[in-house]
């Protein structure tokens, strides 16, 4: 039976689903997207796994701040602490794919106690250098600006057609369709809000972090997006306890592109973490 709830933590309203037996796993979704984005996953594996998938800031039914310092990454991390603490769980595995799979690793470096394993789908530990930070800043100031200018849905389809998300144009309609209507669905302020708070160059850098995590860490990314193929075996060089998984005919988004491919090579990796007893 799926749960629904509403969380107040530090002023805001979190908006939450859970769904299944078993072990809990942490679901964060990406930039544009909603608890929604795990559907598939959620259904179909609900009988093995205690699936709790987050609406983060400014997205879906979740709060949207004014003040997009409320957006930022540290900030974020304490709040997913406050659901876990609210829902009375002590330890997660944690599934983040882009943005949240920035805040997954965020929240693992931060709050390593609480992290069983963390698998992160086409995801970065955020840019090594104040001048890539600084330039990547300026880019998110300009891309939350136009949101806030042409709204969300002019946006949306803006975003459909930048090349990360190239490899989708052939995907079915309804697939395509699903994506954008969750895009749609947001608000132009959590948007902004989002891309200047916890963007890629606001977000504290997490490379020299990644030697510390005692976790084990799943990358996962797609054999066509090749920026993240070269992220993630950076990542998996750097990680004292990497697993590494690039799927074959796949962009950015693994989760859409080949629903079912990613639903087992992540459930098959909890398998072997709980055989492990890590």
């Amino acid at each position: 039976m799926l749960i629904e709830r509403f969380i107040p933590i530090n002023g805001s309203t979190y908006h939450i689903r859970i769904i299944g037996i078993g072990e809990p796993v942490l679901l964060l979704h990406g930039f544009t997207g909603s608890s929604h984005t795990w559907d598939e996953l959620m259904e179909t594996y609900k009988d093995m796994y205690r699936f709790i998938a987050v609406d983060l800031l400014g997205h879906g039914k979740t709060s949207a701040p004014n003040c997009h310092e409320r957006y930022r990454m540290e900030e974020a991390a304490d709040d997913l602490r406050a659901i876990l603490d609210d829902l009375g769980l002590a330890r997660v595995h944690v599934l983040g794919y882009s943005m949240g799979g920035r805040l997954a690793l965020g929240f693992a470096v931060r709050f390593p106690e609480y992290v069983m394993s963390l698998t992160l789908e086409s995801s970065s530990p955020g840019l090594p250098s104040a001048i890539e930070q600084e330039d990547r800043r300026k880019k998110d100031a300009a891309l939350a600006a136009r949101i806030e200018e042409i709204g969300v849905e002019r946006f949306a389809d803006e975003w459909s057609r930048i090349p990360l998300f190239a490899t989708q144009e052939t995907l079915p309609k309804e697939i395509k369709d699903r994506v954008r209507e969750e895009r749609v669905s947001q608000r132009a302020a959590g948007l902004a809000g989002s891309l200047l708070g916890m963007g890629t160059g606001s977000q504290p850098s997490c490379w020299g972090e990644l030697a510390g995590l005692q976790m084990p860490v799943q990358l996962l990314a797609g054999e066509l997006d090749s920026k993240f193929v070269r992220i993630a075996k950076q990542m998996a060089d750097a990680l004292p306890f990497p697993q590494i998984s690039i799927i074959e005919g796949a962009g950015h988004a693994i989760h859409v592109e080949k629903p079912a491919e990613f639903g087992r090579i992540v459930v098959d990796y909890l398998k072997r973490r709980k055989y492990d007893g890590d």
